[in-house]
């Protein structure tokens, strides 16, 4: 008989029950008794007649309930039945003093299953109303006297106390029974918010403004490693990073004070870290807060503490993303200013070779006009081969880059003699140092053993290197090139006392197209900046590694480091880079062997 508006809420569908169910029983049981009264008292007066026909009233209640589903206009109806049946018959039946008149008292208890103060203030202004009513006619002597009802006055008083009670206690039954469901609905409710708390990976609190904690749900021991117990009160908040935590307690004062939702995220210590190394690590987490609203702000004391709940969510692997993508947009934005610098450079380097090349073949070509001489001619050929020489090892640079950097460069390694490359390298730049007036000086033991790799690309790592050096080397200064072997590595270090790199330009030395200085007009040396990236990559296609030490004006140490048998991998080895700044004095090299060229 439930109306289907009832049948989804356990709490409503129960008050639908338990006003249905009693009264359908009790004008039923009244019905089935109508016969026996009979029996008993004979032919019925036009009052019993109307007192018992208006027990259809319940029956027709719950039908209206069933229809509609309209709760509360039920039980004002069922309130002015119960009202009109209990001021029928008392007024036939000697008024205030009739035994009818006790059932007023069920009309307000009966609106109390209700639940809505608006049936209950009704039933019970109703009920004192009648009372009032029945007062004044019964003072007044307007009611007609009842010579049988004064007779048997014990009689009904008795069987009106009777059935007030017995239906007073039906009433008591359902009240009890939606207690019951009310009960074991809120703890169904709460099991189930327990257990969406317990298994949801995402972390709920309830906070002080202050930041201490009030709840934290089972979630959190997943979440820092420890167990929830730990983190109430200001065990939360200890595990917060010291740089983090104003934001987290501003965060939750301002959600507490200003009642709108707010956002942090913050560095949070776990136990048990990833890191199996470490005994304990910071992990991002991000708390998104907002003000507990309560159920009936009207409980609430005015100058209580507006508590505040809290979601927390690990968020380090998208911190990890965001730092990833950050760093590699950094590295674009260098990678680029790096490429505007190399080409600003490039259009110098190349330009001012091709101008020699086309001015001196100009006036070779115009030797009639300028009357020139054979010292003259021999001089402007020197010039234009010197230009295309270097045009050339620009070119070759530029080429040999772009082969490493596209993975087309091959090594073609075979057994030959390190020492004799080493010594054949520095015979060949002896002049230019000489004319920069700089000391060269090379260590190569005599038994330095033989290596497995590009003789070529090896000859082109000491040329780029010993070049660089003496480049950077002041008049007066010196290049000293060492060999020798650690651990099955052949070690060549190359040290001068040159102008040295400042620290912000050290850990980019041996990136592409990268050069020291911001501006060309800052640099003094001439170079496309290609040299040292070009070292790097071809010490790291042979497995091997780099070091870089420089301090600005004590000079710079490139050390490499390269397997004696190298082995083509199966795949392209990653190239290993470690710069480190170099001590402020570092003790020098005894040279078994030292040969100056000039």
């Amino acid at each position: 008989m439930l109306h289907p508006s009832a049948r989804y809420d356990a709490l409503t569908s129960a008050r639908h029950r338990a006003f249905m169910a009693p009264r359908l029983i009790g004008s039923l049981a009244a019905f089935a008794a109508f016969p026996v009264y009979l029996a008993m008292r004979g032919a019925p007066t036009a009052i019993e007649v109307a007192a018992f026909a208006w027990l259809i009233a319940p029956i027709l209640l719950s039908y209206f309930l069933s229809r509609t589903g309209r709760y509360e206009n039920a039980q004002l109806m069922s309130s002015v039945a119960l009202a009109s049946l209990v001021m029928m018959v008392a007024i036939s039946t000697g008024g205030i003093a009739s035994f009818a008149a006790i059932w007023l008292v069920v009309v307000p208890i009966e609106a109390a299953l209700s639940a809505s103060r608006r049936v209950v203030a009704f039933a019970s202004m109703l009920a004192l109303a009648c009372v009032g009513l029945l007062a004044a006619l019964t003072g007044l002597a307007w009611l007609p006297a009842s010579e049988a009802a004064v007779a048997s006055h014990a009689i009904f008083m008795t069987f009106g106390i009777a059935s007030a009670t017995l239906y007073a206690a039906g009433l008591a039954f359902g009240a009890e029974s939606l207690g019951r469901t009310s009960v074991s609905l809120l703890n169904v409710e709460e099991n189930r918010y327990r257990l969406l708390a317990r298994h949801m990976s995402d972390v709920i609190s309830r906070h002080r403004p202050n930041g201490t904690v009030q709840f934290i749900s089972p979630a959190a021991e997943a979440l820092v490693g420890v167990q929830p117990q730990r983190l109430l009160g200001h065990g939360l908040f200890d595990r917060v990073h010291v740089a983090d935590r104003p934001a987290y307690l501003t965060a939750l004062s301002d959600a507490a004070r200003g009642g709108e939702a707010r956002s942090v995220e913050f560095r949070l210590r776990r136990d048990g870290a990833r890191n199996e190394r470490a005994a304990a690590d910071f992990i991002w987490v991000e708390m998104r807060c907002q003000p507990l609203e309560a159920a009936d702000d009207r409980t609430v004391p005015a100058n209580a503490e507006t508590e505040v709940v809290a979601v927390l969510r690990d968020v380090t692997d998208r911190k990890l993303q965001q730092d990833a993508l950050e760093e590699a947009r950094i590295v674009a934005e260098r990678a680029d200013a790096s490429k505007t610098r190399f080409l600003a450079t490039m259009s110098h380097e190349l330009r001012t070779p091709l101008n020699a090349i086309i001015g001196f073949s100009d006036m070779m070509a115009q030797e009639d006009v300028l009357m020139l001489d054979a010292a003259k001619r021999q001089e402007y050929a020197r010039l234009i081969n010197d230009s295309g020489l270097h045009l050339l090892s620009v070119v070759n640079g530029i080429l040999d880059m772009s082969k490493i950097e596209s993975g087309s460069f091959e090594l073609a390694p075979e057994p030959f003699a390190p020492r004799s490359v080493l010594i054949n390298c520095c015979n060949l730049l002896a002049l230019k140092a000489s004319d920069n007036g700089v000391d060269l000086i090379t260590d190569a033991p005599k038994d330095l053993p033989e290596v497995n790799g590009d003789p070529r690309a090896f000859r082109q790592i000491l040329l780029n290197l010993v070049s660089n050096a003496i480049k950077f080397t002041e008049r007066g200064g010196s290049v000293t090139v060492t060999a020798g072997v650690e651990a099955a590595r052949l070690i060549v270090r190359v040290r001068d006392t040159g102008v040295g790199i400042a620290a912000d330009d050290l850990a980019r030395i041996g990136d592409p197209f990268f050069q020291a200085g911001q501006t060309y007009h800052q640099r003094r040396h001439e170079g496309t900046g290609l040299g040292l990236s070009i070292v790097k990559s071809l010490v790291g296609l042979h497995g091997g590694e780099m070091q870089v030490q420089s301090r600005v004006g004590e000079g710079t140490t490139v050390t490499i480091a390269l397997p004696l048998d190298y082995a083509p991998p199966v795949a392209a080895p990653s190239n290993i880079t470690t710069l480190t700044p170099a001590p402020r004095s570092a003790p020098p090299e005894t040279l078994d062997q030292v040969k100056k060229s000039a």
